[in-house]
């Protein structure tokens, strides 16, 4: 599959002109939003959640890019079904009240340090890395490992140049990342079923490829704070869950990290959460999935449809076990 370019996605002003002509012909319901990533409950009350805990519809207004799609066609989710309700568990994990509690979450200033095995460890602001890195947009497809997926338009760098930046020694096999942790701010970080902080890890060469970015926005605007703000992981190919939100520390390590998910669930969660329609998680199959915003269900594609760009950093190994 070939990404989007940024010079082919429909600009801000455009979005915002297309946002306020559908304003002006009414509302209509969007949805609501689950976990690391977030999950809209359909119309007829049809539950997108494969746990079976119930979803509650929300109306809202619709979103102003009706006709942006992927490159396979897709449309995009609605601004207001990716912003709308998620559920951030560092706010709580009723996902009715993340927006609400994440309001006034204050995300400047913000630091985030790079180090661990590199020759030149750095410590950034946020704006520091808005005037480095060219800010691109990306439309992905994002798979939640709950059964549900999004099509979105990120604004955002790859990874990678960051980490030339700061020149990871050889020894280098693994980027470990890990959220703000400050209860104070994030009262769900008061929950003794998690250890906190939220951490998440990659490969070096799946964090060097260029798939991968650190998104500062989307839709053509900056990052919300249910959405991660000021900077979170966006990983196409892997479930989202791996898309660490309100990155604070990145470091190059030898070992293995390992993840918030790994360490609760270790039999549910893996390392590696690639989006595989032939692995099952233990609680429901991983086949297909709701796309928020349309009805039904539709196969779910092996690495999330980015097989071109992404298969050879798994040659030769059992993905069934390597999960």
């Amino acid at each position: 599959m070939v990404k989007i370019r940024s010079s082919e996605i429909t600009p801000e002003h455009i979005y915002l002109s297309r946002r306020k002509f559908m304003q002006g012909i009414g509302a209509v319901a969007a949805g609501s939003v689950l976990a690391a990533c977030g999950v809209q409950a359909p119309p007829g009350g049809i539950s997108n959640n494969p746990s079976g805990a119930a979803d509650t519809p929300h109306t809202a207004e619709p979103g102003p890019t009706e006709a942006a799609s992927d490159e396979l066609g897709d449309s995009l989710t609605t601004y207001e079904a990716v912003t709308g309700y998620n559920n951030f568990y560092e706010f709580s994990i009723d996902k009715q009240a993340v927006a609400k509690l994440a309001e006034g979450f204050q995300t400047s200033p913000w630091t985030i340090e790079v180090g661990g095995l590199v020759n030149n460890p750095k410590t950034f602001g946020i704006e520091d890395l808005l005037g480095r890195f060219t800010q691109e947009e990306r439309i992905y497809r994002m798979r939640c490992v709950e059964g549900w997926s999004m099509l979105i338009p990120w604004l955002g760098f790859p990874l990678a140049g960051l980490l030339k930046e700061v020149e990871p020694t050889s020894k280098a096999k693994y980027v470990r990342f890990e959220t703000l942790y400050d209860p104070a701010r994030l009262p769900g970080q008061t929950s003794a079923w998690y250890e906190w902080p939220y951490v998440e890890g990659l490969r070096l060469d799946e964090a060097m490829l260029d798939l991968t970015i650190l998104s500062t926005g989307l839709y053509g605007k900056e990052l919300l704070p249910q959405n991660g703000a000021p900077l979170r992981l966006v990983v196409p190919w892997k479930y989202g869950l791996k898309s660490i939100k309100s990155i604070v520390k990145i470091d190059l390590v030898e070992e293995m990290p390992t993840s918030l998910w790994m360490a609760a669930a270790p039999h549910e969660y893996g390392f590696y959460a690639n989006v595989n329609p032939q692995v099952p998680h233990p609680r429901w199959s991983q086949s297909t999935e709701r796309r928020i915003g349309e009805f039904g269900r539709r196969e779910t594609l092996m690495f999330n449809g980015y097989v071109d760009e992404v298969a050879h950093l798994y040659a030769g190994m059992d993905l069934a076990k390597n999960y």
